[in-house]
Order: structure tokens, then sequence, then C-alpha cells
């Protein structure tokens, strides 16, 4: 009887000690879970207030005010390698008004011959577009603080639907460097869209974003530190017939350490910890507004309920820094820079030459 009770009582320590160990290591891994997330969020957060505050970035992020033409004729077609734009040209002040039938190289004068596009002009001039065919007196005052060196450039334009392009250059601010821009789109009605940009700050910083269209479609939107990812997003999307852009089959959204991944064929959704799975974490995508691009930074959120209850999203962990994100998500979908200060000139002088 004494030995019945014995192993009775031992069995009843092994199933104490058994649960406590299992309440320990999911107390553990909620607490490493949060540790992991709120560190991630931080080097993010501190990146792009970095980011944010740099010259290069409201370069890059100049928007769309209405200067570009609302439509190109399906039928203009045109080739322009560099081979054909090169050399220095300088902004100098004009008197005429804003009317797009003027060409810009009314504003510039070639200062030399060069193996790249360099276009040199006041950074007041490429921050407000708009300006740029517009004289007021005050721009006698203006210096050519700005400039953009582009050492590639390509441009096959055929139609909306069929051209491709290439560009890489750098841009600098005072004679100082402030980024790097690169972009290369291939558009054809056989093979749909290639697309992809980067933009590389001078603290190492790079902001990415890619597009690849056709039965399966894929999109990404990355944000780094050398090597190190901050922040991604990809997703992969599934043609079918009732959905312009596919199904939803694969998004992963990865903040430093932590990814999240939810596949539509298991129909779930995970988070891992440099790459373990989580399992006592519960975690619910929240789409506001159906999106064809998903992302944390349009219209889609992402709810972490841990162990011990405590409840949070993905907006609430970055902050303010969604704002910027989503700015530069959108700003590398059309680099409006870029058309109306290389594009544009680039135009006027291949009409000049030929």
């Amino acid at each position: 009887m004494k030995k019945q009770s014995r192993i009775l009582l031992g069995a009843v320590f092994c199933a104490a000690m058994l649960g406590s160990c299992t309440k320990t290591d999911g107390l553990l891994e909620n607490a490493g879970l949060k540790q992991a997330i709120d560190k991630s969020a931080l080097d993010l957060n501190n990146a792009m207030a970095e980011i944010a505050a740099s010259q290069a970035y409201s370069i890059l992020t100049v928007s769309d005010d209405g200067t570009s033409k609302s439509a190109i004729d399906t039928d203009y077609k045109v080739y322009i390698p560099l081979e054909l734009v090169k050399g220095a040209y300088d902004y100098k002040p004009g008197t005429s008004y804003n009317r797009w039938g003027i060409s810009l190289l009314r504003y510039f004068s070639k200062s030399s011959d060069n193996s790249k596009l360099i276009v040199n002009m006041p950074l007041k001039k490429v921050t407000n577009p708009r300006s740029l065919r517009l004289y007021a007196p005050e721009d006698s005052l203006l210096t050519n603080n700005f400039s953009i060196a582009v050492s590639d450039y390509h441009n096959n334009y055929n139609s909306y639907h069929d051209y491709d392009y290439i560009l890489s250059s750098e841009i600098s601010v005072d004679n100082t460097l402030a980024g790097k821009l690169n972009i290369k789109s291939v558009v054809s009605p056989a093979l749909g869209t290639d697309y992809a940009s980067q933009f590389a700050f001078t603290e190492s910083y790079t902001a990415n974003y890619k597009y690849v269209s056709g039965d399966t479609t894929k999109s990404g939107f990355s944000i780094k530190n050398g090597e190190e990812i901050l922040y991604e997003e990809n997703l992969m999307t599934i043609k079918n017939d009732t959905a312009r852009f596919g199904r939803e089959h694969l998004y992963t959204l990865t903040i430093g350490n932590v990814q999240i991944i939810r596949n539509s064929s298991s129909r779930t959704v995970q988070i891992a910890v440099d790459g373990e799975i989580q399992e006592a974490a519960v975690v619910e995508i929240l789409d506001k507004i159906a999106d064809p691009e998903a992302s944390v930074c349009k219209k889609r959120d992402i709810q972490i309920t841990f162990e011990d209850g405590t409840v949070t999203t993905v907006s609430a962990l970055i902050g303010e820094s969604v704002e910027d994100i989503k700015t530069l998500f959108e700003s590398l979908h059309q680099v409006y820079f870029a058309a109306y200060v290389v594009d544009w000139i680039a135009y006027d002088i291949y009409y000049q030459r030929n």
C-alpha cells in the first residue's frame, strides 16, 4: 500500500512538473515574441526617422501635381538611348509662362559634353515641378544646387502597353551624394509587366519595389539596412476568371526577425521568430478594403494575440512610420521626379537633335 502511495505521489509530482514546464515554456515563448516584435519595430522606426529626414526622401517623394500630360497618344513611338541625349545641362531662368508647348530646354543650356546625361538645377524646382515652366523674378537668385547624373538610359516607347525603360542615376545636393535611383521596366502585350525600382539612400538604407505579372503575379516592397531586412512585404496571386489581379495565394510580412505568413492553400496564418513558428500566438490579417496589391501601408493590418491575451496590431507597433512607409511605397511605383526632370528633358534634347 505504501508502495502504491509513493507511485501515485510520484505521478502527481511529475504531472505538476510537466504542467509547470509547459506554462513556463509558453510564457518564455510569449515574452520572446513580444521582445522580438518590439525590437524589430523600434529598428524600423529609427530607420524611417532617418530616411524621412533626408533630402533624398523629399526628392523621391515628389508627387503628381498635375503637370504631367494626362494621356499619351497610343500611336506615339520613340526610341531614346543615352547616346542621343548625353551631355551636361544647366538650368537658367526663363521669362516664359507655363505652357506645355514650350521645350524645357528653353530653361537649360548645355555646359559641356559628357558620357552621361547630367542635369544641374535648383532643388526648389525639383520639389515643385509645376514651377519648372513658370518664370518668377526670384528665380534669378536660385543656384543649381541639385544634380542628377544618368549613367544608363533607355526609353523605347510604343504604347502604354508596350515599352521598355531603364534609368540608372546618382543624385547630389550641394555637391554631396544624396542617393542613387535605378529603374527597369518592361511592359509587353504578350508577356505582361516586369518592373523594378530601387532608391539607395546614403546611410546604407535602400527602398525596393518589384512587380511581375502573369498567370502568377508577384509583387514586393522592402526597406533594408545593407542586407538586413527592416520591412518587407511579398504577395503572390494566382490568376482566375473573377478577379483582375488574381486570387491571393501567399502573403508574407517581415519586420526584422519576425515573419508573418498567410498561405491560402493551407488556410493558416502563422508568425515566426528567426524561422521558428510561434504556436501559442494567434494572428489575424485584417483587410479593411479589398486591395489588389494588399499591403499594411495601404488597406491591410495584422492583429496579434499573445498567449497571455494581450493584443496588438502591426500598424500600432510601427506607429507614425506607417505614413512614411506608405509614401515610399507609392513613390517607388511612380517616381514622378524622374519623369519631370529626366524624361521630359531627354525628350526635348532628342527632338532638338533629331
